[in-house]
Order: structure tokens, then C-alpha cells, then sequence
């Protein structure tokens, strides 16, 4: 075991990091942070979270040494999966370097058992602070172990947001040009389309055309393989994706109907289990749901959830109905995520309005529509914002377009009301609108 440790150690000292594209996220005001927390980056798998880490390792590599500040990715087939190697870890830092580490920077090291309480001993025993990534929810400020509550700070990292998206492609790109030139409004949709049929996954946003749904492919394969099925032991395979595959293909899904589907594709599974698949599934943060929005804990149980992917490639990639609208309502959905902590749908019977913010207090009603010029479509998303706005007496209707760009008032079921329709491309900057 020490042996391991020294190898990975004095390889870490030689290594060259990388180059590194700057994010909007900057791990780099959580240095000096007091009281001292550990910083726990959560995220799904590819999206950036090591990256992070070293861009933070670079800017302290200015100051420190490769013996003051160490990383160690815990997925390293040479690691063995024992509580042992962390007990031994830092005898064997300070065997090799003759003193402590002032930072560690801990990737995926959830696959260890008991590594929080490791963790936690080391925060409060000695002055190391410590950075920890990792691709399961467990480590998410929802769920993580009680050994750290109160000592940890969760940042989550998303796929590139498009501001990110067009700095990983080195372009600039100027909105109020945008705003009147027909040519440059050409060349930005044409990358606001690749935003949307390939997603933000960076290394798939770096690669050629023609390699990106195999790129994707391969993440969705290891994702499956690693995070979900592995990590959760689980043993019947072939129903974990048949569950995925219709959740993926799905824009609702309750447990009962998911378990009736299964169930007529000759699947044998329990209800209880089916349960626990959907939440290893979201564990993962491949999936996220939407309940809808009601004043009655019942309804939000009772009602379907609205289901949405990380990411747009792998519905691209593995969709029965890739659908440009179901795109684009994806994303939209996670721009509005990123953004807030209290999002929901609403229904009626016959009407339903995509997204309800909740944002201290104030509500806003938002619909994804990629082509509201379509008349049939156009009645529908607006007949649906303008009841909900009677149920809640919100004022405050968004329709998020491709390209569309108006306020028009509309009257229906005895109210008048003023709708903004924003394109998706200044939608991106959704804090400057919703107010």
C-alpha cells in the first residue's frame, strides 16, 4: 500500500498539468475562506470538475511547490478500493516530502469506504485544506455524509453555459451588433444551433463534428457502467436500460406507468426497485425531474414528474424522438436550473406551462417554444401562461423563442396580459430578464 502511495506521489511531482480554459466558476476566492470548509465539487462525469482543480493547482503552483499542494484521482486502477490507503496516506506524504501537504485535492473519492470520516479528521486535526470532486449526489449538499455537515461547501458545476461554450471556441461575440447586423445574427445562430443539437460537455464542444456523438457515446457507456450500475451493484442490467432508454425518450414519467411499460416488455421488476434505479439514475446527475408546482404535498407526489437530461447530446444520441422542440425545451430547462433552486411545471386538464420560477417570493411563468410563429403551437403555449396567471394572479409571462422577439399583449379567460417572448440567445443571461 505505501509503495503505491510514494509511486503515485513522485509521479504527481514530475507531471505536467494540462492546458487550461478559464470557466466562470473560480475555485479561487475559497482558498483563503474562513472559518476553513472543504470544498466538495459535484457534478456530472466530463463536465469539468478536474479541470477545476487544476486550474485552482495552477495559480497556487505560482506560490507553492508540488509537495505543499497534491492531487490524487481515486479512480487510479492502482489504487485499491480500502479505507487503509487513506490512514496511510499522509504518513506517506510526509515520508516523501518531509513535511504535510498545505492543499489536497481529492477527485472522485467517494469510491473509498468511509472516506468522509477520513476526511473529516483530517479538516479538523491539521491546517490542510482539502478539495474533493465527485460524479455521485452523495456528495451533494442534499445528501452528504454526516461526518461533514457543517464543514463542507458544495459547488456544483454544470455543462458549459454558452457564455463558456463560445469562450472554448475563442470567439467573441458582440450582442449589440447581434442586435442589428443580419450576418452576424446568421453566424451567432449557427452556433446557437450546435449549442443546442450537441450540448456543453467540453471536450465534445473542443472535438470535430464528426467525432462528437461518438465522444458522447462513450461517456453515456462509462456513466452506465461506472456511476449507476457498479457503483449501485446492481444486477439486473438489461432493465436499468430499458428504464433509461424510456426515461431519456419520456417528457413525463410516474413510477406506476414506467413500472406498467416494464412490465408489458416482459421486464419482472418490483415498484420498490424500480424506485431505487430512478434515484441511482439521478444520483448520477444524468437525469433530473420536475414536480409540479401545487400548494399540496400530495399533488406533487401524486402528480407525473417532467424529466429532463444533463445534457443535449444524449438526447440527440439515444432518443426514439430527438425532436427539435424537446431540445429546446431541455435546455431551456437547464439555463433555468443552473439559475434557481425552486422550479416546477404547471397543469390543468388541458393546459400546461413549462417552467414556474420561485424566486423570493415572486413567480414567473416561462415557456419553451422554439417556433411561436407556428400558429396551432403559438395558441396553445399562450392560452396555457394566460389561465395558470389567473390561477396565480402572476403577471410575470416569458415565452424563450429561437429567435422570436417581441411584447404583445394577449386577453384570455376574462384577464389581458403582457407576454415577452425572449430569444434563446438572450435568454442565456436569464437573471437580467426575470425581475
Amino acid at each position: 500500500m505505501n509503495s503505491t502511495i510514494l509511486t503515485l506521489l513522485y509521479e504527481w511531482k514530475e507531471r505536467a498539468l494540462p492546458e487550461v480554459i478559464e470557466r466562470d466558476i473560480n475555485l479561487e476566492e475559497y482558498i483563503s475562506m474562513k472559518p476553513k470548509k472543504i470544498i466538495v465539487i459535484t457534478g456530472f462525469r466530463r463536465v469539468g470538475k478536474t479541470f477545476l482543480m487544476y486550474a485552482l493547482i495552477k495559480h497556487l503552483l505560482k506560490t507553492y511547490t508540488k509537495e505543499d499542494v497534491i492531487y490524487i484521482n481515486f479512480e487510479d486502477e492502482r489504487i485499491p478500493l480500502k479505507t487503509e490507503f487513506l490512514s496511510e496516506l499522509l504518513p506517506a506524504i510526509k515520508q516523501a516530502f518531509g513535511k504535510l501537504p498545505s492543499y489536497l485535492f481529492l477527485d472522485e473519492i467517494q469510491n473509498i469506504p468511509n472516506w468522509s470520516k477520513w476526511v473529516r479528521r483530517v479538516h479538523d486535526t491539521t491546517d490542510i485544506k482539502i478539495f474533493i470532486s465527485g460524479s455521485s449526489s452523495k456528495l451533494s449538499s442534499k445528501e452528504i455524509p454526516t461526518e461533514l455537515r457543517g464543514r463542507a461547501l458544495e459547488i456544483h458545476v454544470d455543462p458549459l453555459s454558452f457564455s463558456e461554450f463560445l469562450k472554448f471556441k475563442n470567439l467573441k461575440i458582440d450582442f449589440k451588433v447581434v442586435e442589428i447586423v443580419k450576418e452576424k445574427r446568421a453566424e451567432l445562430l449557427n452556433l446557437v444551433d450546435e449549442y443546442i443539437k450537441f450540448g456543453g460537455l467540453p471536450e465534445i464542444v473542443l472535438a470535430n463534428k464528426e467525432n462528437k456523438l461518438e465522444i458522447a457515446h462513450s461517456y453515456y457507456n462509462t456513466v452506465v457502467r461506472k456511476d449507476i450500475i457498479e457503483r449501485n451493484k446492481i444486477k439486473n442490467e438489461e432493465v436499468l436500460k430499458a428504464l433509461l432508454s424510456l426515461l431519456i425518450t419520456s417528457q413525463k414519467y410516474s413510477v406506476s406507468k414506467l413500472y406498467n411499460i416494464l412490465k408489458n416488455m416482459n421486464f419482472k421488476i418490483g415498484k420498490t426497485t424500480l424506485n431505487e434505479y430512478i434515484s441511482y439514475i439521478e444520483n448520477s446527475y444524468f437525469i433530473w425531474s420536475l414536480p409540479i408546482f401545487s400548494y399540496k404535498i400530495k399533488d406533487q407526489l401524486m402528480y407525473p414528474r417532467k424529466v429532463y437530461v444533463v445534457d443535449n447530446v444524449f438526447i440527440r444520441l439515444f432518443s426514439r424522438y430527438p425532436n427539435i422542440g424537446r431540445l429546446f425545451e431541455n435546455l431551456v430547462a437547464n439555463v433555468l436550473r443552473s439559475y434557481y433552486q425552486e422550479l416546477y411545471y404547471w397543469a390543468s386538464k388541458h393546459e400546461e406551462v413549462d417552467f414556474v420560477v420561485v424566486d423570493k417570493n415572486k413567480k414567473f411563468l416561462i415557456q419553451a417554444c422554439y417556433d411561436p410563429e407556428n400558429l396551432e403551437v403559438r395558441e396553445r403555449e399562450l392560452k396555457a401562461l394566460l389561465k395558470a396567471s389567473k390561477e396565480f394572479g402572476c403577471k410575470n409571462l416569458f415565452v424563450v423563442t429561437y429567435d422570436y422577439q417581441a411584447e404583445e399583449i394577449f386577453e384570455r379567460f376574462g384577464i389581458k396580459r403582457k407576454i415577452k417572448f425572449i430569444p434563446i440567445w438572450k435568454f442565456f443571461k436569464t437573471k437580467k430578464f426575470l425581475k
